[in-house]
């Protein structure tokens, strides 16, 4: 497949610059892949959408405030993005314009510390700092990471809105956007209709939102993620799966850890930490998710192509066009779709 089978025209005005007002207002698309149907609601609509004994899996991964900046030689500021930790003191990063950040090239960043790249990998950057650097030094002077889309910078509301209300275990360096949806009240709501819920963590990194760059998808190579599921959460799914009750995927990066971690001639979900680069596309065969709750994409994506492979690429972006004529706010602070 050809990577412009994946474009579509979408107005600027519809990118959503900041979230809702208040969290879990946002508009809800729900698509029924077996009617080809359509139908709009709202987000306080959805326990009413689902049904007793569903099993939502959620991303419980915590945006770090990964974006930092550094003072070259020349005085120049220079934007790094974390995208892992290889040690105590080095991290693989994406760099502001990449080609001119060379090896033994140094920078000096708040708290008089330092850093220097040490080596290259492709696109990205190792910088090895003089000393560790934890969570708490970027809470101090990073910088909520917001997507390139979104044309502004970053402001103190945005690391309670740019972060689910359930996030437990730091390490993205993006938000799990379709889980920025639910409120607590949602949340609970759900509960008491006989919805279950399970946590997954996949710490979100290029793999999920570095560009394709080959015309033909199936050139396109995804980067590993990092990911991992509990007792608790493999029980829960494998029950529901023998119980023939709805497995439905909060968001995309839920979906590549499930049908990573899924063993079907076993029935069972591998426990533990796991690693996956799975590019699922049109053509792709689900093994786990029964259903996918997700946010609306960016052209030409691996998420666009994912849900295409979901629910048929034409009716996504019929359903794309639609929403674009109805007024539908697009990407990490839009609006939700559920495909059921």
């Amino acid at each position: 497949m050809k990577l412009t089978d994946f474009s579509f025209d979408l107005p600027q005005n519809l990118i959503a610059q900041y979230p809702p007002e208040q969290r879990g207002q946002s508009r809800l698309m729900v698509l029924d892949r077996a009617q080809r149907s359509r139908s709009h609601h709202r987000m306080t609509d959805l326990p009413s959408l689902l049904e007793p004994g569903d099993l939502l899996v959620f991303n419980n991964s915590k945006v770090r405030k990964a974006r930092i900046y550094g003072i070259g030689a020349g005085g120049s500021r220079v934007e790094f993005l974390l995208l892992k930790r290889r040690d105590h003191q080095t991290w693989t990063v994406m760099a502001q314009r990449t080609k001119r950040r060379r090896f033994g090239t140094r920078y000096a960043f708040a708290d008089e510390l330092e850093a220097e790249i040490t080596g290259e990998e492709g696109e990205l950057r190792l910088l090895r700092f003089d000393r560790p650097i934890d969570d708490a030094w970027l809470d101090r002077h990073g910088h909520i990471p917001l997507p390139p889309y979104i044309r502004r910078d970053d402001t103190p509301a945005d690391s309670d809105r740019y972060q689910t209300v359930y996030a437990a275990v730091p390490g993205s360096a993006a938000a799990p956007t379709a889980g920025l949806h639910f409120t607590e009240e949602i949340l609970a709501r759900l509960t008491s209709r006989g919805i279950e819920s399970a946590f997954v963590t996949l710490h979100v990194g290029l793999g999920t939102f570095l560009p394709v760059r080959s015309e033909t998808i199936e050139d396109h190579r995804m980067h590993e993620e990092n990911y991992s599921i509990d007792e608790e959460t493999a029980a829960k799914i494998e029950k529901a799966k023998a119980e023939k009750r709805r497995v439905i995927a909060v968001g995309t990066t839920g979906v590549r850890t499930l049908e990573s971690a899924w063993d079907s001639a076993a029935g069972e979900l591998r426990r533990g930490e796991g690693a996956t680069s799975i590019f699922i596309y049109p053509g792709y065969t689900f093994k786990l998710a029964d259903a996918l709750f997700t946010n609306f994409h960016t052209p030409e994506s691996t998420l666009l192509m994912l849900v295409s492979a979901f629910a048929g690429r034409d009716f996504i972006l019929d359903s794309y066009r639609e929403a674009a004529e109805t007024g539908y706010r697009f990407f990490s602070y839009g609006d939700a779709m559920l495909i059921v």
